[in-house]
């Protein structure tokens, strides 16, 4: 039996990064493009890392619930696989937008992940649209655009791989991750008009230093207080991010590109309904009253194994 290889789902967040959401035509040509792409995907991959073995340069891609219909991928689906239902509080919502791939790219040196892109983009524009690009970058010590640090709680060492991927709790799709994706917008001249010690309340943790509020202390709709769950026996549940933030300053459009590897969608989806119905209902995430979610989307992401199957 040959040993499982996933795609770098569990890789540290990197200086650049380019997101892209592509959605499929119905085209002749593109199940036959497809197997080009998968093919693709692993040759960037592995050239990357044999020319520049220390930019940590990586391509990872992901399929929707519809591509997987449509490109006739195996059955049974991975069984969290579906298109994502819109999480409705009384104030804010978790919206729900289509997406076929999501491609996450990432490298030291932008120039590798520049030109991945432009294949990527060469070999999918004939039979595909592109719906969304992001440019990420890394913001100071991994800070987002509000001034405070991201993905502190992030697991580490070999607690990346269990909560990132997929166990032998489903053998079919063992080593695969379920990827979740939001854009989120900033309103910075509301978010600027708070003190330090509001925006603090709201984060749930110090800005300079980064350091968790104590239970007594932090509000309970905080981002920290919501986004952080348990199970039902009060096991910690995790996901592996790898936010990065964007920016263009000249048109004040600043944001975070929040995407999540797991190895169950139940998870994230728990963290997404205490932050936006609250937990208790109502008692929602405080972050939202200065970032708005303007897409949301779920994607599944094959093992290198699966792709080279599916390469042909």
């Amino acid at each position: 039996m040959s040993t499982i290889e996933s795609q770098n789902v569990t890789d540290y967040p990197n200086s650049n990064t380019i997101f892209m959401v592509w959605k499929l035509h119905d085209s002749p040509q593109l199940k036959d493009a497809f197997q080009n792409l998968c093919a693709l995907v692993l040759n960037l991959n592995n050239s990357g890392f044999n020319r520049f073995p220390d930019s940590r340069v990586s391509c990872v891609m992901g399929i929707g619930a519809e591509a997987w219909k449509k490109l006739e991928l195996p059955t049974p689906a991975p069984k969290e696989l579906a298109n994502f239902k819109e999480i409705k509080g009384e104030k804010h919502t978790a919206v729900s937008t289509p997406g076929d791939l999501h491609f996450h790219l990432r490298a030291d040196n932008k120039s590798l992940i520049f030109d991945m892109a432009i294949e990527i983009s060469k070999l999918l524009k004939p039979v595909a649209e592109s719906i969304l690009e992001i440019h990420g970058f890394k913001y100071w010590d991994a800070r987002s655009i509000l001034g405070f640090v991201d993905g502190t709680e992030n697991p580490h060492g070999d607690d990346r791989d269990y909560f990132a991927k997929i166990g032998d709790e489903d053998l079919q799709y063992k080593g695969g991750s379920y990827l979740f994706v939001q854009k989120y917008l900033h309103n910075m001249d509301a978010w600027k008009s708070l003190t330090k010690e509001d925006q603090e309340k709201v984060i749930g943790r110090s800005k300079e230093n980064d350091i968790e509020m104590s239970d007594d202390v932090k509000p309970s709709n905080s981002h920290i207080a919501l986004a952080n769950i348990e199970g039902e026996n009060g096991e910690e549940l995790k996901i592996v991010r790898d936010n990065m933030p964007f920016g263009n300053p000249s048109t004040n459009e600043f944001g975070t590109y929040f995407i999540s590897y797991a190895s169950t969608f139940t998870t994230t989806n728990k963290m997404l309904t205490n932050m936006f119905i609250g937990n208790p209902p109502g008692n929602y995430d405080r972050i939202l009253d200065f970032s708005t979610a303007v897409t949301g989307t779920l994607f599944f992401v094959p093992t290198r194994n699966m792709l080279d199957d599916f390469s042909g």
